[in-house]
């Protein structure tokens, strides 16, 4: 019981300490904050903060999910009293200056709470060193019948004050702080839409250099692979075709190096089609070609896909790249002997989970490491979040690493 009353009345007690605490500083500053905060912008701009900073933690003591905050406070020049005064956030917070009204009888209920305990037992033990000079619940103890009558009745006073009374008005002033200081719906939803809008433009930045990146590797590999077999090619024909006449053997010993040349830029050709969107794809579905590509690694995986439904072109590429960089790195850094892979369907969205028992310690990196690790995942964050989805990287030293994807198939 006594340990219950101490868990619930220490923090109470502490939050009320500290918000008479930051009462007493409002109070001082407010003077200061009317005659200058028109004049200065990062005066207004700092009330809307500590009004932020008193949601986060009456969010936290009453251990709620963190409280939307308040927009900050719109910029503007000094003097600009009409933006001041527009500022919904600004007129919101000011409502922090009621704070020093309450603060007073709130540290009483803490210091009681606090106090009355201790005050109780130091009381009933030294009365006798100074009769009359201590008292207990205002009545001065100068006999033993006083100290084992008003002392046990003031022990229950500072029990209560400590297991109820104090948390009872620390919950109605984080509550009050949660409810005055909230923004409007206006303003959440403002709130909502710019950082949806911020959102939007770092995920399609990072898909158009992923995008470049992609055309930049796609144009190198036509141009290193396969134009320059095609090249050998075209020059070979034209070898066999002014020595066929003088020499029938040799063009036809000519020729056929070009057949094995064609051969060669058809394959090379068909890999670099592939990176661009995989023919499996398309015969197979997203369940097959996950498959294949689970099948051609090096190490044994655990293939487990549930019923994934109609998924979008879009969505079905995401997924496929995802898996075949992941095998990838893990086959190149992992040192991993076994991978799990799930695919499946839940809801409205694309789940998929790839876990491996190597070494660890993967990081996303906008370039490779020493070990050349790093930059593919950056790659895989871009593909996933360039069609609104989210990727998380588990992958602690000495392992497991686990990339979790989230697609969304709406």
């Amino acid at each position: 019981m006594l340990t219950k009353i101490l868990a619930r009345g220490g923090p109470a007690s502490g939050y009320l300490f500290l918000r008479y605490l930051r009462g007493m500083v409002l109070l001082v500053a407010t003077p200061i904050s009317l005659l200058l905060g028109w004049v200065i912008p990062d005066v207004t701009a700092g009330l809307v903060k500590l009004a932020n900073s008193e949601r986060y933690r009456a969010a936290r003591y009453l251990k709620q999910p963190e409280a939307a905050p308040l927009p900050d406070a719109l910029p503007r020049h000094a003097g600009d009293v009409v933006t001041l005064f527009k500022d919904k956030s600004f007129l919101r917070s000011l409502l922090l200056l009621l704070m020093p009204a309450v603060v007073i009888v709130e540290l009483v209920v803490a210091v009681i709470a606090v106090v009355a305990i201790p005050a109780t037992v130091i009381a009933m033990v030294l009365w006798p060193l100074d009769p009359g000079g201590f008292n207990l619940v205002g009545v001065p103890i100068d006999a033993w019948w006083k100290a084992l009558v008003f002392g046990p009745l003031q022990l229950l006073v500072g029990l209560g004050f400590l297991g109820w009374v104090a948390p009872a008005v620390a919950r109605g002033h984080a509550r009050a702080v949660l409810a005055l200081l909230a923004p409007s719906a206006e303003q959440v939803e403002t709130a909502r839409l710019n950082e949806r809008v911020a959102e939007l433009t770092r995920t399609r930045a990072g898909a158009v250099d992923s995008h470049g990146a992609e055309l930049r590797r796609i144009e190198r590999d036509l141009h290193d692979g396969t134009q320059a077999q095609l090249v050998s090619l075209a020059m070979r024909i034209g070898i066999a075709k002014q020595t066929m006449a003088a020499d029938p053997e040799k063009a036809a010993k000519i020729l056929d190096d070009a057949r094995d040349g064609a051969e060669q830029a058809m394959t090379e050709l068909r890999g670099v089609l592939r990176t661009m969107y995989p023919p499996i794809l398309a015969d197979r579905g997203l369940a097959g070609a996950v498959s294949a590509l689970s099948a051609r690694s090096p190490i044994p995986v655990e293939l487990r896909v549930g019923e994934l439904g109609t998924v979008p072109a879009s969505v079905e590429a995401a997924a496929y790249f995802v898996v075949a960089e992941s095998l990838t790195n893990i086959t190149k850094h992992s040192a991993a002997g076994h991978v799990d892979l799930l695919l499946e369907r839940r809801g409205s969205e694309l789940y998929l989970a790839i876990t491996d028992d190597g070494i660890g310690g993967a990081r996303i990196n906008e370039q490779a490491d020493l070990l050349g690790r790093g930059s593919g995942l950056h790659g895989m964050v871009h593909r996933v979040e360039a069609i609104d989805g989210q990727m998380e990287l588990q992958s602690p030293i000495g392992g497991p690493t686990t990339v979790e994807v989230i697609l969304p198939c709406a």
